[in-house]
């Protein structure tokens, strides 16, 4: 026990510069892969709540663009949903990599766009905010019509209809199609291990330390299961904390017609 308290000293923030710097090269316990696998989860969950929080409300911004009648708000949001739904993230990530690296040759300051944390965070909210968009645009078609005539019955026009009304609305008809996305978008997290992006002062993610463990044993058996251990421990709380948010979206409705969070596995993203 001593010695697992030790190994957790030495590498349980490892994946942000703290700790041991060299990693274990032979006689690899239990303990070591829990510990430093769990430490690289650390930014697995660092791009999957950035991304998600900033991703919600430029997703609300382009499902509104798609919803409107102007043509020249309209289509940039139908595009920008076609291109990131319609392309394979590590096709994203590639390309924006070299994208960012050609910036960095005239423009200096893109020198921290060519970095993981940044720049593969900025494609991963680009590509949650695409799918979630998407998904904010058929509720706000599905929002029923009395709903916005009862609001107009009452006054309420413009932004306070908009804060009051239609936003709720939108967000309690999507909330459970969003669940699934952000629980898609934290598994996407692993596609940064192959991008081209390099991790943090060589600080990699769960993926990275599963990796290192497979080749080093030459028994993926005991890594992979343990990385997958932890992303559906993060499914659950994912699942719990938007299941409460769900609940409170869908408070004032009979219990009958609450809708419930059902996680619904997607074979391709």
């Amino acid at each position: 026990m001593s010695s697992c308290l030790q190994t957790i000293q030495d590498y349980g923030l490892r994946s942000l510069g703290y700790g041991e710097r060299l990693l274990p090269k032979t006689d690899f316990t239990l303990c070591e892969h829990f510990t430093l696998i769990g430490s690289g989860m650390l930014w697995n969950i660092y791009f999957g709540v950035l991304a998600l929080l900033f991703g919600f409300f430029l997703a609300t911004a382009v499902a509104l663009g798609k919803a409107s009648d102007n043509r020249w708000v309209r289509k940039p949001s139908e595009w920008f949903i076609f291109i990131f739904r319609g392309s394979p993230l590590f096709i994203q990530f590639f390309f924006a990599y070299f994208l960012f690296l050609s910036l960095k040759k005239s423009y200096p300051m893109f020198d921290a766009f060519t970095s993981a944390w940044l720049g593969a965070l900025i494609v991963l909210f680009l590509n949650t905010a695409a799918y979630s968009g998407e998904i904010f645009y058929g509720a706000l078609r599905s929002i029923p019509k009395g709903d916005v005539e009862a609001a107009d019955a009452y006054g309420l026009s413009g932004w306070t209809r908009f804060r009051r009304i239609i936003w709720p609305t939108m967000l309690r008809l999507a909330w459970p199609a969003y669940t699934n996305e952000a629980i898609f978008l934290f598994h996407a997290t692993t596609l940064v291990f192959f991008s081209a992006f390099p991790s943090w002062k060589q600080k990699g993610d769960a993926l990275y330390y599963a990796s290192y463990f497979a080749d080093k044993t030459f028994n993926p058996f005991v890594p992979y299961p343990i990385l997958a251990f932890y992303f559906i421990l993060l499914t659950l709380v994912i699942v719990g904390i938007f299941g409460l948010i769900n609940r409170r979206l869908n408070r004032h409705l009979p219990q009958e017609r609450r809708g419930r969070i059902r996680f619904k596995p997607n074979l391709m993203r």
